[in-house]
């Protein structure tokens, strides 16, 4: 126990004298009399501050160096006490490890930064941010990117997943953010991620990116950036973010393709609007309710795609991002302009045909062999090359045709035979040769002759019948009959 404490408790409470209790402690009864009179004993007041005479002689050389730091330091290879201390001691400088940290720990205190405590108001501001995440998509764990967006009144958040974190993705996170709150927030709050941000000027001014201009102004909204390295700035969606991977991302989750994860995920953040509530015990639905009434009413939603020029090689084959897209035969050597969205790539055709892919990652391919039928049709070997990938990509009736061929005829007349029946069905189309061939099947019978067109009968031009049989009108008859029908009729 203090003995300021002790004394008083033994002069006050107890009532010893002050001159016995000064005996007891060895102290002087004024001491004893001070601290019986006083609730809290006041300290020595210094008449003036004690000297420092090793600060005296290193302080101006340690504040130069912490300033010089900036022009030789970078990144995480940033000047320690520690290392300040090595090289003042290199210097000659006699000074201890302890002086130098406390001077280090009140030169950041000094400059450190203090934060505004913010209120937000309904409808005027979100936060945007990507995370990096892993998903485990048809059984391969692979890297994605996570996109939120918060409204930093109501609280409630929008979550998508994407394969990839480029522009084309962050656009079409906004457009479906809008779509999902129905309704579009006065302001935005970004990084200076490039998606948004060409250049950073003097002064804190942005100069943008062509696609996200056009975003801004098709929503009117205000595209609000923070400082360069000063992530708090919009510490909102960066604790959600991380709050979203810890709880909603754990354990990693798992579906037959991305948009069935994103599905399960929106519907989990969503089903937080009725159970998570405020500190005045107001949920995020409540919350959001009274918001959404001030977000501006969502346009039509922003086309969220890049579009380029490719040129296609002999193979029919677009090559884009590093990932292989196959085409119609007969646009090899054409330049085509390629849309790309943020799961699809389309190619349009010079008369207006669209080929659509879903968009592959660096070193993939999307073939569709329906697209060389034309060459399939002459070249049997290259059936049979690629006859897993033909039979998935043109689908029923063909595998049982294929069956049967082989059955029949062993494979390499199976393959001859076969691309006479692909020749049909780049002549005529699905409409035409499916039906028939599910129908030949169906009764047994030859299936190229179910494929053979039957002749049209010969027909006479009406000025070569006689005048007065253009107008017989024969229900039946015999051979016989045609002796008196041709009675009287020069022929």
């Amino acid at each position: 126990m203090d003995q300021v404490h002790v004394i008083r408790h033994h002069v006050l409470v107890e009532g010893r004298s002050q001159r016995r209790v000064a005996q007891e402690f060895g102290i002087s009864r004024l001491t004893v009399r001070k601290y019986v009179g006083e609730a809290v004993p006041a300290r020595k007041a210094e008449a003036r501050p004690r000297p420092r005479p090793v600060w005296d002689q290193v302080g101006g050389r340690v504040q130069a160096l912490l300033a010089e730091s900036r022009q030789w330091t970078g990144g995480k290879q940033r000047l320690t006490a520690t290392r300040l201390h090595g090289l003042l001691v290199a210097e000659g400088h006699h000074v201890g490890v302890t002086v130098v940290k406390a001077a280090v720990a009140e030169w950041k205190r000094q400059r450190r930064e203090v934060f505004v405590p913010l209120t937000y108001r309904p409808g005027d501001l979100a936060e945007v941010d990507f995370f990096e995440v892993l998903v485990d998509v048809d059984g391969t764990r692979r890297k994605a990117w996570l996109f939120l967006m918060r409204l930093m009144y109501s609280g409630r958040d929008f979550a998508w997943i994407y394969d990839r974190q480029d522009q084309i993705s962050f656009l079409d996170g906004h457009v479906r953010a809008f779509a999902h709150f129905d309704g579009v927030p006065a302001r935005v709050a970004y990084d200076n991620l490039r998606a948004a941000v060409v250049r950073i000027l003097v002064g804190g001014a942005r100069i943008l990116t062509p696609r996200f201009t056009a975003l801004a102004s098709h929503y009117l909204l205000e595209a609000c950036f923070c400082r360069p390295g000063e992530g708090h700035d919009k510490g909102g969606v960066e604790a959600r973010g991380k709050a979203v991977r810890q709880q909603a991302l754990v354990p990693i989750p798992v579906g037959p393709t991305l948009a069935r994860i994103n599905a399960t995920l929106l519907a989990g953040m969503d089903a937080r609007l009725e159970t998570q509530r405020d500190a005045a015990g107001q949920t995020i639905g409540a919350r959001f309710t009274e918001e959404q009434r001030r977000l501006r009413r969502a346009p039509i939603p922003f086309a969220a795609e890049a579009t380029t020029l490719a040129t296609v090689t002999p193979r029919a084959l677009v090559r884009l991002e590093g990932a292989v897209y196959s085409v119609w035969t007969r646009w090899a050597g054409l330049d085509l302009v390629v849309r790309v969205g943020p799961s699809t790539v389309t190619i349009v055709g010079r008369d207006g045909t669209r080929v659509h892919h879903p968009r592959k990652r660096f070193g993939e391919r999307s073939i569709d062999y329906r697209h060389y039928l034309t060459e399939l049709a002459r070249k049997p070997q290259a059936v049979r090359q690629v006859l897993p990938d033909l039979l998935r990509d043109l689908g029923a009736p063909f595998p049982a045709i294929w069956d049967q061929l082989h059955g029949a005829h062993g494979p390499r007349d199976a393959a001859r035979l076969f691309a006479k029946v692909l020749g049909q069905l780049d002549t005529h189309g699905a409409g035409v040769v499916v039906p028939a061939l599910t129908a030949a099947l169906a009764a047994g019978t030859p299936l190229l002759l179910a494929l053979t067109p039957a002749p049209a009968p010969d027909r006479l031009a009406l000025e070569a019948v006689p005048a007065r049989l253009r107008d017989l009108d024969v229900g039946s008859g015999c051979a016989a009959d045609y002796d008196g029908w041709l009675a009287g009729v020069g022929v």
